[in-house]
């Protein structure tokens, strides 16, 4: 009998266990369709299809209304399963971490333009409407509320274009959120190394041979074996040093880079680096009411901290911070927010400081 009641017990923390584990490694996906959604250039898309993934369980207030929603961003080149990828489920979603799917409700959205969302690569190409990050901001509002249900969210994150997003959501809603954090990303106007970075890479598919004659989604020369200068910027030094410690290791991370070139799809790629030419939340700083963590990082040189501008913004906004990550022989440069162990202890103590949401 005392054996029937053991085995009992270790069945039901077993199912316990595998159900915590489920919600912060298992997710939930979704479609949201948005008909007739007009974009800031006036264009209008017939259907806009957003995909997400969820982890976690939302929570009720005595209302009805969920109070445990954290809204998460992805950057340029990646998508919501960005986020899931390495060690990063582990060290921010499992039980006990910053954003432990245990106990919030995280939404992790496919951004216009990428992952299963609608993007110019599922047949419109050059006819698909030049979206901005607005575009992005106003439909992902729209996905949470009218989808989802949710008046508030408890957090806004995001890294990298989901960082710049972020400050976004703060001047556009301010009220919709309890908490800011943004991400290897500052706030002021695309411009610098960073626009020049993203204006070579934009120029060199617009001007490759088979851009113009419609053939570009094959990939061509000007492309594949430019693109690769993006990591020459995103990664850093030592992260690139040890790839390659030698001339002959260089020539074959080099050829790594161009092999992922070949699978980068180049009208999507146009679009989204695109997207950000008006970024610019700087003049609507003083709009943010909402307590705001921003996390950078010293070798991260599409947002070099020596231009000083994160400092000035955060001295526009009621209960903000900033965190400037050192750089050490384990940072990765702007890849940095892609190692959460470097970071999430900052992340952690910001939302410790948050009102507390029901368990």
């Amino acid at each position: 009998m005392i054996r029937g009641v053991l085995a009992v017990v270790l069945l039901c923390v077993a199912a316990a266990h595998a159900h915590a584990q489920q919600e912060w490694s298992t997710p939930n996906e979704g479609d949201f369709v948005l008909r007739d959604y007009r974009f800031g250039s006036g264009e209008v898309l017939p259907e806009l299809k957003q995909h997400y993934l969820t982890l976690g369980t939302p929570r009720r207030d005595a209302a009805g209304d969920i109070v445990n929603a954290i809204l998460l961003l992805h950057g340029t080149a990646g998508s919501s399963r960005t986020w899931l990828q390495g060690t990063t489920p582990a060290e921010l979603f499992a039980p006990g971490q910053p954003f432990d799917a245990t106990r919030y409700f995280v939404i992790i959205p496919d951004s216009i333009g990428s992952g299963l969302s609608s993007k110019p690569s599922d047949g419109l190409r050059a006819a698909f409407p030049h979206y901005r990050y607005q575009d992005v901001v106003r439909a992902q509002h729209r996905l949470l509320t009218e989808r989802l249900g949710i008046r508030r969210l408890h957090v806004v994150a995001g890294a990298s274009m989901g960082g710049m997003q972020t400050w976004l959501w703060g001047t556009m809603y301010p009220d919709f959120m309890s908490a800011l954090v943004p991400i290897a990303s500052q706030p002021t106007a695309m411009s610098g190394r960073n626009w020049i970075a993203r204006k070579i890479r934009i120029e060199a598919i617009k001007n490759d041979p088979l851009w113009k004659t419609g053939k570009a989604a094959d990939g061509g020369p000007f492309y594949i074996y430019t693109l690769p200068i993006a990591q020459l910027n995103t990664d850093s030094a030592i992260g690139l040093q040890q790839a390659a410690p030698t001339r002959a290791a260089a020539d074959a991370e080099y050829a790594r880079l161009v092999a992922n070139a070949r699978q980068i799809e180049p009208f999507n790629q146009v679009y989204s680096l695109e997207a950000s030419m008006d970024y610019d939340p700087q003049p609507d700083l003083h709009k943010i009411k909402a307590p705001l963590l921003a996390i950078n990082f010293a070798d991260d040189e599409i947002n070099p901290p020596e231009l000083g501008v994160v400092e000035p913004a955060i001295d526009k906004i009621a209960h903000a911070r900033y965190v400037l990550v050192p750089a050490g022989p384990d940072t990765r440069g702007h890849y940095t927010y892609q190692i959460p162990a470097m970071w999430k202890t900052h992340l952690a103590s910001f939302m410790a400081t948050l009102e507390a949401v029901p368990k």
